[in-house]
């Protein structure tokens, strides 16, 4: 793939999750590529991201951005096709809302790194606009706007060549929504940053990392340990945070983002880590494990492909509090081999990942360029 023109795009860069993280090693791929982003905030990546050619929308000069940047929503369709990207032989996006939109060259191949669609316009529309959950003038605003974006995501994915989904359930989505078939690549996880503690620790607390948003249902774990009243930690930040933070007994902390480092000591010191919604893959449940913590999560979307029932963790059936606590009971009579949940986490690593995705890209791209 030598001597060819690549555009990375990317939605937003405004704080380091999952997509990242994968971004983060296609700019390894590519080391002379742009990265097009509708949006970022200087500072919140790593500094081989910070130090790259960034490229903004118009969005980047929208007031107030730092605190209302998800306001200018329905601006991103329209930010993410004015993009130029008429110089590039290959454009790969990183895409879990607009980024998969751009308008590459006519002639240029399009590689789209999925980790899902539009969640609040697909499968989660009710878990962020659900009854009870907006005001009078959103109720009447809000449905019609996001009809739009349906209608737009839809039509746009016909731009995208081939999407690689981050899981099966993601997968899924995306012959769902667009009527497309997905490759599955999962996404890196550093193994070499998270690894097990040199000794036993106490292990006195449970954890949950997380962006503090409607569909993780941070809300459920909360119910369930004021109820259990057992120590729970929560990392991350968002929009919910208030709402969360108000019905929290005690026993359960909010600790904000946090580094690598100190999120490191949580991972190794808890004695599970909680997933209480359905995630499109989680990067941090394997994080966990590559630390040698079992996992107690939701059973279904990503989660069924990155834990082991029985053998790095547990599984309950219904999103309810209860649910969770009886899981949270069954775990508690049983033992897991730490070395075993590692040896898992090692199958995700950010070298094998690295290497599926390169080796894929130059698939594609030598299989378009015989096409021609």
């Amino acid at each position: 793939m030598e001597n060819i023109k690549v555009a990375l795009v990317h939605d937003w860069l405004t704080g380091r999750r999952g997509g990242e993280k994968v971004l983060e090693v296609l700019a390894e791929i590519f080391p002379e590529a742009p990265i097009y982003t509708l949006l970022r905030f200087p500072g919140s990546q790593i500094e081989p991201i910070e130090k790259r050619d960034i490229r903004t929308s118009f969005v980047q000069r929208l007031p107030f951005l730092k605190k209302r940047y998800r306001s200018y929503l329905p601006l991103f369709p329209l930010a993410a096709e004015q993009f130029d990207l008429q110089e590039y032989d290959l454009v790969v996006s990183s895409s879990h809302c607009t980024a998969k939109g751009v308008i590459p060259r006519a002639d240029a191949l399009h590689v789209s790194y999925v980790h899902s669609p539009m969640r609040y316009a697909w499968n989660q529309y009710h878990s962020y606009f659900g009854p009870g959950k907006l005001s009078y003038l959103s109720r009447r605003a809000i449905p019609p706007l996001i009809h739009y974006l349906r209608l737009w995501d839809e039509s746009s994915s016909a731009r995208v060549d081939h999407f690689v989904a981050n899981s099966r359930a993601v997968a899924r989505r995306i012959e769902k929504y667009y009527r497309r078939t997905a490759d599955v690549i999962h996404p890196p996880v550093d193994t070499e940053a998270f690894t097990p503690p040199d000794a036993e620790p106490d292990r006195s607390y449970d954890l949950i990392v997380s962006a503090l948003v409607p569909y993780k249902r941070i809300d459920l774990a909360i119910a369930a340990y004021n109820r259990l009243g057992r120590p729970l930690r929560i990392v991350g930040e968002g929009p919910d945070y208030r709402a969360l933070r108000k019905p929290a007994r005690p026993n359960v902390q909010f600790l904000g983002p946090l580094g690598r480092d100190d999120l490191r000591r949580l991972y190794r010191e808890a004695r599970a880590f909680i997933l209480p919604g359905e995630e499109d893959f989680g990067i941090a449940v394997l994080e966990a494990q590559a630390c040698g913590t079992p996992v107690v999560a939701y059973g279904r979307g990503g989660a069924l492909e990155t834990v082991l029932e029985g053998k790095t963790g547990l599984f309950f059936d219904e999103p309810t509090p209860e649910s969770l606590l009886a899981a949270l009971d069954k775990f508690g009579g049983l033992e897991f081999n730490k070395s075993a949940i590692r040896s898992h986490a090692l199958g995700f690593s950010r070298d094998i990942f690295k290497e599926a995705m390169t080796s894929y890209l130059r698939r594609r791209w030598r299989e378009f360029k015989e096409a021609k």
